[in-house]
């Protein structure tokens, strides 16, 4: 007896959801068949979104976030405190800290973290593009924040040893205490991250 599938088209969507991060193969076919019940109208209108990322997302070209503008909306504030510039992950960390609402300076996006197995080194990471943002800016703070794993560990440790090198008479700082170790600050509450942010410390303690 021939086992029953899924249509090709299906099966193809099932495959497409399944390689998204955090969702399984039982996630991937619950999404293709809720997808499939929407009306034509809305899923014109989803696929027509997706399809318009590559044409309308883009990088910063200062800090490296997501955005439609370039510079993007943070970097051209003029509000923002330009002496404080606190370097995260990826851009998703950047509107987490921007929901605690007690963070008003610029932003580095590196793009992911120092990972020898995985053949990403400094060279990969937006480290180079930092430092040359800092020869022409008015930092005198900098905060690391990558994440409290071995990874962003490794790469604060990185960062911290690269900048002290140059000597440029720039402080730099470590959320403190409020994050678990091993947690990733795009999944912290904001109240904890919020703490986190003002009670940071200097690297050297």
């Amino acid at each position: 007896m021939k086992r029953l599938a899924h249509p090709p088209v299906l099966e193809k969507l099932v495959l497409e959801l399944g390689r998204l991060p955090g969702i399984g193969p039982k996630s991937a076919t619950a999404l293709a068949y809720h997808l499939v019940g929407q009306s034509t109208e809305r899923l014109k209108g989803l696929a027509e979104t997706i399809g318009s990322l590559p044409d309308r997302i883009i990088s910063c070209a200062t800090c490296g976030m997501l955005t439609e503008q370039d510079p993007c909306t943070v970097c051209e504030d003029g509000s923002r405190d330009r002496t404080i510039l606190c370097v995260v992950e990826k851009p998703l960390d950047v509107l987490s800290i921007e929901r605690t609402g007690t963070y008003s300076g610029l932003y580095h996006v590196l793009g992911g973290v120092l990972s020898p197995l995985d053949g990403v080194g400094p060279s990969q990471l937006r480290i180079r593009e930092m430092l040359e943002r800092l020869k022409s800016s008015d930092v005198t703070e900098i905060i690391i924040a990558t994440n409290p794993s071995v990874e962003g560990e490794a790469t604060a440790n990185y960062l911290r040893e690269t900048l002290n090198n140059l000597d440029l008479g720039i402080e730099l700082t470590r959320f403190a205490r409020g994050l678990p170790i091993g947690g990733e600050l795009t999944y912290a509450d904001e109240d904890t991250l919020a703490v986190a942010i003002q009670s940071r410390k200097a690297m050297d303690e």
